[in-house]
């Protein structure tokens, strides 16, 4: 069997273990998940069970007595008179709308980021959510007529006490009163630093002033929070594959997350969480406990439909412990863009790193730290000195190249010791013909590869290794929110698709428009191809059966895949392809394959009689099958 070809196979084989081992890890962690929340359900349905027997009555009340106590509940001293006010809070970079009904968040703006629009239309900044649906509640009982009456902030109308600016920040205190100098503040903190690691971080206290006595047995306060987000970037599709619900557990270094999904998604965590983050593409609205974790919570989507303006609906429920002499509960809300430098500066009350940053969708194992510690630092180095990300794009692209430049030239030299021992592999086909030889035929191919010294995974390592650099960047592009409403050429947005023509209709896997620099890149690859395939088939003939794959089926599957993706990425795999063309294009002048059959003459004539441990182990293996198939 043809070399090349079994190194196809070989790394085929290779991806489909790799990518089947991950499948059937997910399935493993999936269905454990799904036994804990089993558990962690039928225990809270066991807990509810009690609190409804002990709350029970030992005997019917006569209907008098109902209608009294009915009367005296309905009669809430808790409830304030005073008219709802909204209140604002801004810095450099937000500007935030506080309602004293519920004393929440109701809006955020963003400053220095708005929403995707054509070049002839007006851009809106970007809001976090809607503040039509935007919910924040608190619930904890308190005593009252001998029975315990629930207390949900969401629907109680706080007075404002204060907005004042101390020095370089801002306070709103907000406060709903129990009476006898009882009271609950909700206090917000924003500052103003001229540091978006602090800026876009939300400080919120929760204080129980003199509450001790009036507050009920309970072990946890619940917190309930939901909103809406607006649909911000080009594309529906490629948005919503970004945006979820991401948490972490304490003193894990990754992070998880609900997922992606077109439809709902929900999940029970029944273990403690640092914070709970509703993500979307580039941007991300966080609760993060600072005195405290959630012991357990909830967390749930709904999708919203394409061209309806909105992206999801978030919403979490959990509970933080509740400690009688406990005054204060410190939280913090990050309200900003998912920046790397940013996310990456955040930390808990210790000082130590939230991993907030990990919410940036940047590969698995290696190719994680490829863009963490090349990519990155690289970009954000030429964005201090260039205003062009198109020319960042381009010089990016060449140091990549050239980092990778050792592995590509050792692929091309393995083909083409592989054209220059033509002659010897048609030899050996040609002395066995038969299918019954074919193990005597494979052997005499592997002693002429291990005189020659061409090692069998020696085109297909390179590829291998390659393959974290390719996902880094496949996975960076996407997630840079650098990108964003960064024009180039014909295109206004390189964080988005370019589209040159809005077609009338939608073709399936394809869509609406056409991209310029999706059809490029493919173009790009479908010529990189054709001069491989030339190349590879002329010492290869056999490669003639993978000539539809190679030609034409990569390049049709990654013009439908890539025709909705971000325009900067599908720039970057055309330079990448014209590179690759122009090294390939090079590396052939530059290696002369009599020079290339000289090394190889030399080194069998050195070589002769020799065989290396792999070959020997390998004859031994043939010898056994060849032995077992006579018997």
């Amino acid at each position: 069997m043809n070399n090349n070809k079994q190194t196809i196979i070989g790394f085929v084989l290779i991806t489909i273990v790799f990518f089947g081992y991950m499948l059937f890890n997910s399935y493993q962690i999936e269905k454990y998940n799904e036994q804990k929340a089993l558990e962690s359900a039928e225990q809270i349905a066991e807990q509810g069970s009690e609190a409804l027997a002990v709350e029970a009555p030992a005997a019917e009340k006569p209907a008098e007595a109902e209608t009294v106590e009915a009367a005296e509940q309905s009669a809430d001293p808790f409830t304030s008179n005073t008219p709802v006010e909204e209140i604002a809070l801004s810095n450099d970079v937000i500007d935030l709308r506080l309602s004293t009904l519920g004393a929440q968040i109701v809006d955020v703006t963003l400053k220095d980021y708005t929403k995707y629009a054509p070049k002839d239309e007006r851009h809106e900044l970007v809001h976090l959510f809607d503040p039509a649906t935007a919910q924040f509640d608190i619930t904890f009982f308190v005593k009252h007529n001998l029975r315990n009456l629930p207390i949900q902030t969401l629907n109680r109308n706080f007075e404002k006490v204060s907005v004042e600016r101390l020095g370089d920040k801002q306070v709103a205190t907000l406060r709903l009163p129990f009476g006898d100098e009882r009271s609950l503040d909700f206090v917000y903190t924003l500052y103003d630093e001229k540091r978006p690691e602090r800026d876009y971080l939300v400080d919120f206290e929760v204080r129980f002033n003199n509450m001790a006595e009036l507050m009920a047995n309970q072990t946890s306060l619940m917190v309930d929070w939901s909103n809406r987000s607006y649909q911000n970037e080009r594309s529906f599709k490629n948005e919503n594959m970004y945006s979820t619900i991401a948490y972490r557990y304490p003193t894990e270094v990754g992070i998880e997350d609900l997922g992606v999904s077109e439809g709902n998604k929900s999940e029970e965590i029944s273990t403690a969480v640092d914070w709970i983050a509703f993500k979307q593409q580039y941007f991300t609205s966080a609760l993060i406990p600072r005195s405290c974790d959630f012991n357990y919570a909830d967390i749930a989507f709904d999708t919203a439909q394409a061209k309806s303006g909105y992206m999801k609906h978030y919403s979490m429920k959990g509970a933080i412990e509740y400690q009688p002499s406990k005054r204060a509960y410190d939280f913090s809300f990050y309200l900003g863009p998912n920046k790397f430098a940013v996310l990456k500066q955040l930390t808990d009350a210790d000082g130590e790193s939230l991993q907030m940053e990990r919410i940036i969708p940047l590969g698995w194992i290696f190719s994680t730290y490829i863009s963490r510690w090349i990519v990155i630092p690289t970009f954000d180095f030429l964005c201090q000195y260039i205003s062009s990300f198109g020319l960042i794009i381009l010089i990016l692209t060449i140091f990549v190249k050239l980092l990778i430049f050792p592995l590509t030239y050792k692929s091309y030299m393995s083909m083409a010791k592989m054209r220059v021992l033509r002659p010897e592999l048609e030899a050996i086909n040609a002395k066995y013909p038969r299918q019954e030889d074919a193990m005597k035929k494979q052997q005499a191919t592997m002693e002429l590869y291990n005189k020659a010294g061409i090692s069998p995974m020696s085109g297909c390592l390179p590829m291998l290794i390659q393959m974290p650099v390719l996902i880094a960047m496949f996975r960076f592009f996407p997630a840079s929110i650098e990108l964003r409403g960064q024009a180039f050429l014909w295109s206004d947005d390189l964080s988005s698709y370019d589209s040159v023509l809005e077609l009338p209709f939608d073709i399936p896997f394809y869509g609406d428009h056409v991209s310029l620099f999706c059809l490029l890149m493919a173009l790009a690859l479908f010529l990189y191809s054709q001069y491989n395939y030339k190349q590879t088939a002329s010492s290869q003939p056999q490669m003639a059966g993978m000539k539809f794959m190679t030609l034409y089926m990569m390049p049709a599957m990654m013009l439908l895949w890539f025709n909705d993706y971000s325009s900067g990425l599908c720039y970057y795999y055309l330079l990448s392809n014209i590179f690759t063309m122009l090294q390939t294009f090079i590396i052939r002048l530059m290696v002369d394959d009599e020079k290339v059959r000289s090394a190889i003459s030399r080194r069998m004539a050195n070589t002769k009689g020799k065989k290396s441990r792999f070959q020997q182990r390998y004859e031994e293996m043939m010898r056994q099958q060849e032995a077992s198939q006579k018997r």
